[in-house]
């Protein structure tokens, strides 16, 4: 049956489906473009000039807060790929601005290696018109940059498949690039000179471990102002040149002091080590705090002064001061038995006697141990080495020809002979006392056997006696 009514609802209906079906078609392109954009835009290897990208900085220090803004990524098969980002940091109290490149989640490169940008409210990446990369504050306040204004650079900033981040010009010289900055990892690809080195910054030291290229060898090193200690080298022959050259490149990082170099693993999802120069803890330069050694057991202990055990960076000079060219009372070394140095320095002096060694090292007040030792293998080599830190102490089996002595305080070891002989007469003491009380009891023991025991046998006996008769 005919109802005037159904036309109305049948183009009702017809209305709705429309409307949906337009909702649906925006709803796709509006997916679509976020798909590319995600794909093909934020996967991009350059930017241009003018490009700018920034990060607020909280105006209350938040220990939450890590602020992360990836601008470039390298298009790669494999996995992880290269990425870099604008990064801000919490560090000591505040915030650290800089510009970071990383594989996957790790960090291989960053502006702020070796100086801190700290700005307030934002920190600010721009590549300038006239071709110049700067971090900036809020107030323009430059904290880095790239030193390449009015050098031609009118093209872009580009990360490089092997992680290396440059800057080109319009007819694609490279004005400046990361890798010409090596901080203290070294990828497949980038080269280091003697002019360079690679450089890693341990926490809660103001000490840095340094990866070197010398004329005759590669080497690690412990810096602390102006002291260097080399605690592994590798020098190669003539015939291993052109091999240490493909060895370098590998690619390689260090924590603690040690040189490793790193491959990928796809199942495990994570970066191992393929080789370590040094394989043992007690090895490394800093494997125990100072005035410690590094045990057989790869445990720590202190020298002399106490005999706690500790992990990693105890007090074991508590208790006495070890700026000598302060002045004081004195000083006088102290000889630790079964003891040697990681860490390599030339000698002082050479063909010296013990005795005139140690002088030297007391009239020195930037001295702080010695290690002298004799060898007879060309004939008799007497080498007298001075420390200006007591650091990197390894327990070793002792020999002869072999001491090391510590600078420490005059009175310290009087002072530990006081204690130990006061410990000597408190056990004598209380020595005598458990034995008095030892005698105490045995004589009671008898006493109470002669006097109470044998008379109770007595007085039983005779008591069955007399029943008897």
């Amino acid at each position: 049956m005919w109802h005037p009514l159904l036309p109305m609802k049948l183009s009702h209906q017809l209305e709705q489906r429309f409307h949906t079906l337009c909702v649906l078609s925006m709803m796709l392109c509006l997916l679509s473009f976020f798909l590319y954009f995600f794909t093909c835009c934020s996967s991009k290897s350059d930017v241009p000039i003018g490009f700018q990208v920034m990060i607020p900085i909280p105006s209350v220090y938040s220990m939450n807060f890590t602020g992360r803004a990836f601008f470039l990524e390298t298009a790669s098969p494999t996995v992880p790929n290269f990425k870099a980002a604008l990064s801000v940091e919490k560090i000591n109290g505040s915030y650290s601005c800089s510009l970071q490149v990383f594989i996957g989640d790790f960090k291989v490169w960053s502006s702020g290696h070796f100086s801190q940008f700290k700005p307030a409210e934002v920190c600010m990446l721009e590549l300038t018109e006239k071709g110049d990369l700067q971090l900036k504050g809020s107030k323009g306040q430059i904290g880095w940059r790239s030193g390449t204004s009015g050098q031609g650079v009118e093209q872009r900033l580009q990360l490089l498949g092997t992680g290396d981040l440059v800057l080109t010009t319009g007819t694609n010289l490279t004005k400046w690039r990361s890798f010409d900055t090596p901080t203290d990892v070294m990828l497949w690809g980038q080269r280091i000179s003697i002019a360079t080195r690679l450089t890693s910054f341990p926490t809660s030291t103001n000490m840095f471990y340094t990866f070197e290229i010398q004329h005759d060898k590669i080497a690690l090193l412990l810096n602390s102002g102006t002291l260097r200690y080399s605690y592994w080298d590798f020098r190669p022959t003539r015939a291993e040149t052109s091999h240490l050259l493909i060895w370098v490149q590998q690619g390689s990082s260090y924590l603690m002091g040690n040189l490793g170099f790193y491959h990928y693993s796809p199942t495990k999802g994570k970066f191992e080590a393929s080789f370590q120069a040094l394989n043992t803890t007690c090895d490394l330069p800093l494997a125990c705090g100072p005035y410690g050694i590094c045990t057989h057991s790869n445990s720590c202990s202190c020298i002399q002064f106490s005999r706690q055990t500790y992990a990693v960076n105890p007090k074991c000079n508590e208790g006495f001061s070890t700026d000598f060219c302060r002045g004081g009372d004195g000083v006088e070394m102290v000889e630790i038995m079964g003891v040697s140095n990681v860490l390599r320095v030339p000698p002082k002096r050479v063909d010296v006697s013990k005795e005139e060694c140690v002088n030297l090292c007391i009239e020195d007040c930037k001295c702080s141990a010695v290690l002298y030792s004799v060898t007879s293998s060309a004939g008799m080599l007497r080498e007298c080495v001075h420390y200006g830190m007591v650091r990197g102490l390894k327990q070793v089996e002792q020999r002869i020809g072999l001491s090391y002595l510590v600078k420490v305080p005059k009175g310290t070891m009087i002072e530990r002979k006081k204690k130990s002989s006061k410990v000597k007469k408190w056990l004598l003491l209380m020595g005598g006392v458990v034995d008095g009380l030892i005698i105490l009891v045995v004589v009671a023991g008898f006493g109470y056997y002669f006097f109470v025991v044998r008379k109770r046998r007595i007085d039983s006996l005779q008591s069955e006696s007399n029943r008897n008769s």
